[in-house]
């Protein structure tokens, strides 16, 4: 199976609050991630993730002193 072009990545809301998930789209950069997958970056740049072909999501930091957090879902989209 061909990894999707692009994700959706759904973040979990803010702890003990009633706030909504966040959903960041994110496209293939044409890199590679330590594990061998296709990495995955947001318009900023910011939000880098390495997704597997089965949806496995490993979030990449894109700068220092990051602590990226861990998507609820990756969602393939067309």
């Amino acid at each position: 199976m061909s990894p999707a072009n692009r994700y959706a990545l759904t973040f979990p809301g803010t702890p003990g609050t009633q706030a909504p998930q966040d959903v960041v789209v994110v496209s293939r950069t044409g890199m590679t991630g330590p594990g061998g997958h296709p990495v995955y970056e947001d318009a900023s740049g910011i939000v880098r993730a390495e997704i597997s072909d089965a949806g496995e999501v490993r979030m990449l930091a894109s700068g220092g002193h990051q602590s990226p957090h861990f998507p609820v879902h990756a969602e393939p989209l067309p």
